[in-house]
């Protein structure tokens, strides 16, 4: 089988030393001799050489993690812990966290080594490489199994449509632990390329400092991460190395797309805007930059090796364009399966390579497809059924930032300003229709989102 990480690959640190994937592995040799194949470890990540180093040497000698932030709400740790039992734990020295049933075996630089008190021999699936928690299930040890071909097929894909060589150079603009910035660093590293690791935020001068002086030639980001950069004009430096732009993680709007297009067609820089899910292992399709006036808003096409369909209702196959219906992606990038807990971790692939995304949507004359929902995001007021995530865009087009839920015969707005309740009024009621006895606003500080910068909708009081 093909090997994940190109031995020629560079992790590259804040002080610009770089450390090459085979020197990684020459030293994990010695870290790892207590952690045998096949061994079940929970890793605490940052945006570090050291993070990398024990993520790097887990995928090349067989040893399963489940990856979570380091920053992570200790009640969550503390579920996954006792849900899958791990064998051993890389935390980070600066975790003051008493694990109960865990000895200090070992310590690198900034990070600890765990040991399990107890010696059960567990089951895992040969298939199974890594465990990431889902998008939008952040409180619950509910994870996602992928498969080696996942991560292998993936990061080949994606390294053809970018066309990532090996003198290309990303920066970790978004968590490791996150699929989408875990994808950046698979195919950078599948070429033989390189990747900075810096904890250091796009707000701040450092990053851009660190960006221009080890000549970063890619930028990825979610939504939020472009709202930002707009705002704040953080593009606006003479960033000399910067070949390409690519957004995933969430529908980027209309206005900010032809911001950047317009933005990278002037500077002469490929600017991509991808679909994916951590189900299917980050990425499922892009936009070609040369598309992305002509197809605006679409998720563009499915990535090499992967294939869409739509189904209605009935599980029936959309064949006529302009149909609405719920995407489904097939591909060799799709998960083995979910796991709730530890038995589930040796239930083969459950998916054969079938995801259904839970987004609606529609295909054009041309093959382009348009995400316009979520399967799960409609209510029905008084039997007209409503479309939350088509009301969030249409309020923020009248300049209000909102987060909708609801149920049947009832639509729930949180807002974060008083003042735009008259706003929110006006446009329900005068424009859709909707009966005011059917709505309810509310206030709230902020929205609460996971990491990567999507609305956490299980979080707001219906």
């Amino acid at each position: 089988m093909i090997k994940l990480f190109n031995y020629n690959g560079s992790v590259i640190d804040e002080n610009g030393i770089l450390y090459k994937v085979r020197d990684i592995l020459q030293y994990g040799e010695e870290v790892f001799l207590d952690i045998p194949s096949r061994s079940l470890v929970l890793l605490f990540c940052q945006n570090t050489v050291d993070s990398l180093f024990f993520y790097i040497n887990c995928i090349e000698r067989k040893v399963v993690p489940i990856l979570i932030d380091a920053q992570v709400d200790y009640s969550l740790t503390e579920n996954i812990i006792e849900r899958y039992n791990p064998d051993f734990i890389f935390a980070p020295t600066t975790i003051s966290i008493n694990f109960s049933n865990y000895f200090c075996i070992n310590n690198l630089k900034s990070y600890n080594i765990f040991k399990n008190n107890e010696n059960i021999v567990k089951l895992l699936d040969p298939m199974l490489s890594l465990l990431l928690s889902t998008s939008g299930t952040t409180g619950s040890p509910k994870l996602v199994k992928l498969s080696y071909t996942n991560l292998v097929s993936n990061a080949s894909s994606i390294c053809g449509y970018l066309n990532i060589i090996d003198e290309d150079r990303a920066i970790s603009s978004l968590p490791m632990n996150y699929s989408f910035g875990l994808s950046i660093i698979n195919s950078h590293l599948f070429v033989g390329g390189s990747i900075l690791m810096t904890m250091e935020s796009i707000t701040q001068r450092k990053f851009w400092n660190i960006f221009d002086q080890f000549k970063v030639t890619s930028l990825s980001g979610i939504p939020y991460t472009f709202e930002i950069l707009k705002k704040f004009r953080l593009l606006n430096f003479e960033l000399q190395s910067l070949k390409k732009l690519t957004q995933a993680g969430g529908k980027l709007s209309n206005d900010l797309i032809e911001y950047f297009a317009d933005f990278s067609r002037n500077k002469g820089i490929d600017f991509i805007v991808m679909y994916g899910q951590t189900e299917g292992t980050a990425r499922l399709s892009y936009l070609p930059s040369e598309f992305i006036n002509t197809k605006l808003g679409s998720i563009g096409r499915p990535i090499p090796g992967g294939r869409f369909h739509l189904v209605d209702e009935n599980g029936v196959k959309i064949e006529v364009p302009e149909t609405p219906g719920e995407l489904i992606y097939i591909g060799p990038n799709v998960m083995l399966g979910y796991a709730d807990k530890l038995d589930d971790l040796f239930n083969g692939d459950v998916n054969q390579g079938v995801l259904s995304t839970g987004d609606i949507a529609y295909f054009d004359i041309d093959g382009f497809y348009f995400i316009i929902g979520r399967k799960k995001r409609f209510i029905k007021i008084f039997g007209n059924r409503i479309n939350l995530d088509e009301l969030e865009q249409l309020l923020k087009k009248s300049g209000v930032d909102s987060a909708c839920v609801g149920k049947d015969n009832l639509l729930l707005v949180y807002l974060l300003l008083e003042e735009h309740k008259i706003i929110v009024k006006d446009l329900l009621f005068k424009k859709l229709g909707i009966h005011p006895s059917a709505i309810e606003l509310r206030i709230i500080q902020e929205f609460p989102k996971n990491a990567s910068g999507k609305t956490l909708y299980s979080k707001l009081e219906l």
